[in-house]
């Protein structure tokens, strides 16, 4: 080889000085030739100059354009090739114009070796169809074309290849010619792999850059007949700017047919500025009976606008199509990168890869489409600047198959391999920094050479295995990086007999892909590591590994991962000693098995024993192997041995077998996480982790001979080996296992195999108050003997251990001692955790567990629930009443303090409001304005005299509204006038009055929807909200009719003038409401305003609905007195309206029939009697207000003529039957309330008068049985919430409520400590589900009894006992709550609720200290006291507020007088 460098250095330094002599003795002025050359490309790195060579001979003159070629025009302008020209030797063609072949024509020298020179200043073209044939071309041009169809054709042109080169093959084996790939061969000869025979050899790899090689002649199957094809020429194209390349330019080798050798390919060079053009460059090898190797190709372009078709792929065998010739060299000088590309055709020739350039280093290299390529030479370096790609089953090997003594480096920036192979024949240091093998492979073959026996991978970034690609290495590897190292999926390995995985962030081993070392089933040249199984001693580096993470021969791990961040795997990691060194968290998934089951010691400290007949014991380990016995001859187990606390060693097998170490198991291997000085992390388990000893299944397969059925050797089951764990923490899942368990015997009688060892050397254990769990164990740990076979017996169990835990932790996992026990000693043992002494437990307390154990006594406590406090467990309440010395002292300390606090307010309220003692009729006071908002307070000593005559004299007719003035029933009129307006008003603009009053009177739907809320809440708060919104309304409807209606119904001009007319007023409960009409004054008509007599009968309703908050009553305005004081004095009248509204103020909803009897004969026995002097007499009487069937209650008032005849009220078919003088012919009930007159209509005649009883009727004794009352779900509340009768002694009454009130909020707070000892939940009820329900009555009824004025406090006592009303309510729906949803299941407050819930779960399981008689637990037989005293309390004061309120309201109690002249003498 070395002799070939030096002579074409001689050839090449020959070329260049002859170039320079020709250039410098030319007349042409450019400044370029095809002659130029680099002179780098001479040298080898720089470092070596070749002798200087002899001047080289000067280049003949150059032809002539017509003469010599028969061209047209001149060479130093235009030369135009018209014609076909053959030549017969070499043509020299210089000029400075240009040279033209135009299309179709043929320039020709047909001879082997000849050369076409074509050396020209200006433009070359090469017209269509047009060819040149030739051995070599070279051209030199500004611009060149080769348009389509044109061709440089070389092919089997080569003159004489580089001396002293072998690429011509010997012999008559027909093999293909080499020059950049070597030739086929088709003839393999005995003891010779495919790739060991060739054809001709490859050569002229320094000049691939600048190639100018002829190629090779194929070899011959024939001594008389040379058959082998031609080499390819030499192509050499140098253009100063554009070359469009449209045509062909071919060197390939010479076809040898079915006869001979394909010849190789030839050299193509091509440099330029600027290429175009889709042709078609090509060095391939000739087709034969074995093809030709490929030639070589660079191409030097600045700027590459199309790709051309380039070719250098080797030929076809026809002899053997497995095996095409190798593929040449195409070199691409812009990027420096080189392309080995076999165009898919399958071969087992190699194109040989020789030593890569230093500087500039090569960019790429690609191999592919099952292109073959070797580096050959021994320590060698395979070094480029970019990347090495191999694609399309290509391969790349390092090395001689026979010779794997070597070591090979291989440095880029990325690896990739797709389908494609790399074989190393001794060592390899690989350094990339990413390296991508997708269903490739890389094999290294380190042989028996100790010196050459570890390889490293080193990728820096990135290493990703996917589609079953293998990394297989049957000596040392190490495979380092500082990124991810993936195996993605299913067949994805990386083996080795000693493999070490070090320095990534991350290794993933995903599912199906293997981590394997040593290998499965090795070779016997393969290098075995050494296992040490007859030492007892702990191998030192097991404990305390080395901090480098090298490949270390003499060190027993057999697969170490060191320096890795994280580890993930769910694929299977198997091998002898398995170390995982210097990571941080492990994760084994579900499908992930770490293993180094059966891959311990055949033999061991613990081996088995064999009984005469072949029967063998199990091996030991952690436990005894077992019993091997037949026919009552038994031989022992093999020994237990190693450390409990500190285990290292391999499990020991079953020993070898009479018939050799086939006949055997093997003990587990040994798997360690971490070490002393780094303990790994994080260990989490979803899958296995195993080092279970081997099991003899009864056809045992071993390096490819197997034991049947039939053989006597029965050996019995291998030991389980070492799981060592230096750890941090661990998580097992429910599917995890980790086991060292012994292998099963044979089925002839074997003994079962020693469990194993497995120890969890915790690094850190925390404990007292920074405790943390150190372990979830969820999944199983196995260390069980294997079992036994026929009459032999089972292993021993293995151990399973851990640290020593300190105080308060015991177990293998340090954790915590039970509840109610203590540990103050270090150890583990599970009886270290004593039982605390149960004396130091107060009842309802339980022990409870601390943080980090219990390390002392007395040990921790807490109740039985949160309503207990600490320390005794006492409830809230329980702690405020044994504060104050127990449940009898503290009753009476607040019995007291009760009673001193009502004094207080009581003289308080004395002295704030004044004395409200009225005994008896006080004397008549003048002078003073009545109060007609409580028409209760209007008694005859209260009655002024009041002259508002002038106002009932235009007084036309009272109109009232329909409906209860609800949000539901909202105040409307009839759009239908009463007869007595009809005269006044316009019955157009009427009805659009009453269009507008209804739309102003009505609801907005929020309005509803408010109080309905409230009414769910806190009803008071609806009742006020509800009051607002009607007063709001009322003083809507006023404000409309007095300022912004016109009066445009009336036909008054004066009233629609002055905006008179009409009035709005209601009653003070807002319940009922009235239009007055009054006449304008220019009517003048004599019959206006009608006189009383003759509105008679006249309807006076009632306000109120008879309900507590709004009882009936008869509104007594100014204008319906000054209308009566026309036949009744004023005096009577007055007396009359405070009487019947004392009755009627008792009169309550739901009980009508009832409480209107009363009323009734106060009627019969007080008021007519008085009105019969006066000619008047009134009837109580029901009208239904509305269709939907809302009724209200007034008075009938008629007159009566004593002189004309009496009056006797009878019943005639259940109606009113009166009987008047014949003069009075007929009459009717005016319908006051606007009703339809149909509807209110009542006849006079012989059967005296009577309203129809669909729309209304009058009431008495007989009637009032037919009464329609409505009775709503509360209405029992009226029970306790009614008006009574004023029984006097009213500070007496303050005095009381204010004791009941102290009383009431003092057991509203005792219940809230025992609700709070229920839940704060409960509370929270209280307060915001029940807004305030049930502390809202003290501040009210503090503010009713200090307010002043009798109408004010009767109006605050009212809305007082309705917050207390509601109060009693809410208290019974917290019981129901807190009984129907407690907390704790004894722990009740409501009275049936409570007493049921407590019964039923009086027998519970729930431990609950019992107490002594009277000390109070609230939670169980006294648990009704509070909620007893506190609903009782609000009934007492339901009771006391109805007094109170009526001896505010009814002053004078003469009202209620039963004699007649009492009554009226008050």
């Amino acid at each position: 080889m070395a002799r070939l460098h030096s002579r074409f250095l001689h050839c090449l330094t020959f070329v260049f000085y002859t170039t320079l002599i020709s250039h410098s003795s030319s007349t042409l002025e450019s400044d370029f030739s095809i002659i130029d050359s680099d002179s780098e490309v001479l040298l080898f790195h720089q470092d070596y100059s070749p002798p200087a060579p002899p001047p080289p001979p000067p280049h003949p003159p150059s032809v002539s354009c017509t003469n010599d070629l028969g061209g047209i025009g001149s060479l130093d302008s235009t030369c135009k090739i018209v014609a076909d020209l053959n030549l017969t030797r070499d043509v020299y063609i210089a000029g400075k114009g240009n040279f033209y072949i135009l299309p179709g024509v043929r320039f020709h020298c047909p001879s082997l070796g000849c050369s076409v020179t074509v050396n020209i200043s200006g433009n070359f073209s090469l017209g269509e169809g047009s060819t040149i044939v030739t051995g070599t071309f070279q051209l030199g041009a500004y611009n060149a074309s080769f348009y389509n169809g044109s061709a440089v054709n070389t092919t089997g042109w080569a003159g004489d290849p580089p001396p002293e080169t072998s690429g011509t093959p010997q012999g008559l084996a027909g093999a293909g010619g080499g020059h950049g790939g070597r030739g086929a061969s088709c003839i393999v000869e005995d003891g010779k792999l495919p790739e060991d025979v060739w054809g001709g050899d490859a050569y002229s790899w320094s000049s691939l850059q600048n190639p100018w090689s002829y190629g090779s002649k194929g070899g011959t199957t024939s001594k008389e007949v040379d058959y082998g094809g031609g080499g390819g020429g030499r192509v050499k194209i140098i253009i100063k700017e554009l070359l469009e390349m449209n045509g062909s330019l071919l060197a390939d080798g010479g076809d040898g047919g079915s006869k001979g050798g394909g010849g190789s390919g030839g050299s193509i060079y091509i440099k330029a500025r600027k290429m175009t053009g889709s042709g078609w460059i090509s060095a391939c090898g000739g087709n034969g009976f074995a093809g030709g190797g490929g030639g070589r190709v660079s191409v030097d372009i600045f700027s590459r606008h199309d790709e051309p078709k380039i070719d250098v792929y080797g030929g076809i065998s026809h002899g053997c199509q497995e095996n095409a010739g190798a593929a040449g060299t195409l070199y691409d000088a812009l990027p420096r990168s080189l392309t080995v590309d076999n165009h898919n055709l399958a071969t087992v020739t190699e194109t040989l890869l020789l030593e890569f350039p230093h500087r500039p280093l090569w960019t790429n290299v690609y191999i592919r489409n099952c292109a073959r390529a070797t580096v050959p030479l021994l320590w060698s370096r395979v070094q480029v600047h970019g990347q090495i790609s191999l694609l399309c089953r290509a391969v790349l090997s390092f090395g001689l198959a026979h010779y794997g003594s070597s070591e090979f480096e291989l440095l880029a920036e990325e690896l990739l391999m797709s389908d494609s192979v790399i074989k190393v024949y001794g060592a390899l240091r690989m350094t990339v920094k990413i390296f991508l093998m997708w269903n490739s492979k890389l094999q290294i073959d380190g042989g028996e050479d100790v010196t050459v026996a570890t390889s490293w991978l080193e990728a820096s970034n990135l290493v990703v295995l996917k589609g079953s690609s293998v990394i297989h290495s049957n000596a040392n590897l190490g495979v380092h990086g500082q990124g991810l190292l993936n195996l993605s999926g299913p067949g994805d390995t990386i083996q080795a007999q000693r493999l070490v995985l070090s320095l990534f962030y991350s290794i993933n081993v995903g599912p199906g892909s293997i981590l394997r070392g040593p290998l499965e089933n090795a070779s016997s040249d393969a290098i075995t590591p050494k296992l040490y199984c007859e030492h007892q001693d702990c191998p030192i580096e097991l404990l305390h590994p080395p901090e480098d993470c090298n490949v270390n021969s003499t060190l027993s791990f057999t697969l170490q991962i060191c320096r890795v961040e994280d580890i993930t795997v769910e694929g299977l990691i198997k091998g002898s000693v398995v170390h995982f060194h210097r990571a941080r968290t492990v994760s084994v998934w579900s499908s992930g098995i770490i293993s180094a089951s059966g891959m311990g010691c055949i033999g061991g400290v613990g081996r088995g024993n064999f009984l005469y007949n072949g029967i063998g014991s199990g091996g030991g380990h952690g436990g005894k192997g077992g019993l091997a016995c037949y026919n009552d001859s038994c031989v022992e187990g093999g020994i237990s041995y190693g450390h409990r606390e500190l285990p290292c060693e391999l499990g020991s097998g079953s020993g070898s077998g009479i018939e050799g170490p086939d006949d055997s198991t093997a003990g587990g291997g040994i798997i360690v996480f971490g070490s002393m000085e780094h303990p790994l992390s994080s260990l989490s388990v979803e899958g296995a982790v195993r080092a279970d000893g081997e099991s003899f299944e009864g056809t045992v397969w071993k390096q490819e001979y197997s034991v049947s059925n039939d053989s006597s050797i029965a050996p019995g089951g291998g030991s389980g080996g070492t799981v060592l764990l230096f750890l941090h923490t661990l998580t097992l899942g429910e599917s995890a296992i980790l086991s060292s368990v012994g292998g099963y015997g044979s089925s002839k009688g074997g003994g079962g195999g020693g469990g194993g060892r497995i120890h969890f050397h915790w690094s850190y254990i925390p404990s007292g108050d920074v405790y943390q769990p150190i372990a979830r164990v969820k999944g199983s740990i196995h260390a069980r003997g294997g079992l036994g076979r026929d009459k032999s017996g089972v292993g021993e169990n293995g151990t399973v251990t851990g640290k020593a835990c300190p105080k308060g932790l015991y177990g293998t996992f340090c954790v915590e001692c039970p509840a109610g026990t203590y540990k103050n000693v270090t150890g583990s043992d599970r009886s270290l955790c004593h039982r605390c002494p149960a004396s130091e437990l107060p009842h309802r307390a339980i022990y409870i567990a601390v943080r980090g154990g219990n390390a002392e006594t007395p040990c921790p406590y807490e109740c039985i629930s949160d309503r207990y406090d600490m320390p005794h467990c006492y409830t809230a309440l329980e702690e405020l009443i044994y504060t104050f010395g127990g449940p009898w002292l503290f009753s009476l300390l607040l019995v007291g303090l009760l009673i001193l606090l009502a004094l207080v307010l009581s003289v308080a309220r004395t002295k704030f409001v004044g004395v409200d003692e009225l005994p008896g009729p006080s004397p008549p006071q003048h002078g003073h304005q009545i109060d007609h908002s409580f028409p209760f307070l209007e008694s005859l000593n209260e009655v002024m005299e009041t002259n508002r005559a002038e106002e009932s004299q235009s007084h036309i007719h009272r109109m009232y509204f329909m409906g209860p003035n609800s949000f539901s029933e909202p105040w409307h009129l009839s759009h239908t006038p009463a007869e007595e307006i009809k005269e006044i008003v316009y019955e157009g603009a009427y009805s659009i009055f009453v269009d507008e009053i209804n739309a102003i009177a009505a609801y907005q739907w929020w309005e509803g929807a408010i109080y309905t809320i409230l009414s769910i809440l806190a009803y008071p708060v609806a009742w006020s909200w509800q009051q607002w919104r009607r007063r709001m309304k009322l003083q809507q409807l006023r404000e409309f009719v007095r300022s912004e209606y016109d009066h445009a119904c009336l036909r008054s001009c004066r009233s629609r003038a002055l905006y008179e007319g009409i009035k709005v007023s209601a009653t003070s409960d807002l319940m009922s409401a009235f239009v007055d009409f009054f006449l304008g004054g220019d009517e003048k008509r004599a019959d206006l305003p009608p006189r009383l007599p003759q509105k008679f009968p006249m309807a006076i309703i009632f306000g109120g609905d008879g309900s507590y908050m709004a009882p009936f009553s008869l509104q007594n305005d100014n204008i319906l007195a000054s209308l009566m004081s026309q036949l009744v004095p004023p005096t009577t009248w007055y007396r009359l309206v405070a009487g019947l509204n004392a009755q009627l103020r008792l009169v309550c909803r739901g009980w009508l029939t009832v409480t209107f009897r009363p009323v009734l004969q106060w009627l019969g026995t007080h008021a007519n009697p008085a009105l019969r002097n006066h000619g008047v007499r009134i009837e109580l009487a029901w009208f239904r207000s509305a269709p939907g069937g809302y009724c209200q209650y007034g008075l009938l008032v008629y007159s009566v003529e004593e002189e004309n005849g009496h009056i006797s009220l009878g019943n005639t078919n259940g109606r009113v039957r009166t009987e008047l003088h014949s003069s009075l012919n007929t009459t009717y009930m005016q319908n006051q309330s606007d009703y339809p007159r149909e509807d209110a209509l009542l006849t006079l005649g012989n059967e005296g008068f009577a309203k129809q009883k669909s729309y209304g009727e009058l009431i008495d004794a007989n009637s009032l049985q037919k009464l329609e009352d409505k009775r709503y779900i509360f209405y029992l509340l009226s029970l306790l919430v009614h008006n009574t009768k004023p029984v006097g002694h009213q500070d007496l009454v303050g005095l009381v409520i204010s004791m009941l009130l102290l009383g009431d909020f003092s057991l509203v707070l005792l219940t809230f400590l025992q609700l709070y000892s229920v839940s704060l939940v409960d509370v929270s009820l209280v307060l915001f589900i029940i807004p305030l329900g049930i502390l809202l009555p003290f501040p009210v009824g503090i503010n009713a009894l200090f307010s002043h004025g009798p109408r004010r406090s009767a109006g605050l006592a009212r809305f007082y006992a309705l917050w207390n009303i509601t109060s009693l309510i809410n208290v019974c729906k917290l019981d129901i709550l807190v009984a129907c949803f407690p907390t704790n299941p004894i722990e009740v407050v409501v009275f049936l609720c409570g007493y049921i819930n407590y019964n039923s779960r009086s027998s519970s399981s729930i431990r609950t200290p019992s107490l002594q008689p009277w000390n109070i637990n609230m939670d169980e037989s006294e648990w009704w006291i509070f909620p007893s005293g506190l609903v009782l309390c609000k009934l007492f004061q339901s009771q006391l507020i109805n007094w109170h309120v009526a001896n505010l309201e009814i002053q004078d109690r003469s009202l209620y007088s039963d004699d007649f002249e009492l009554f009226w003498q008050s």
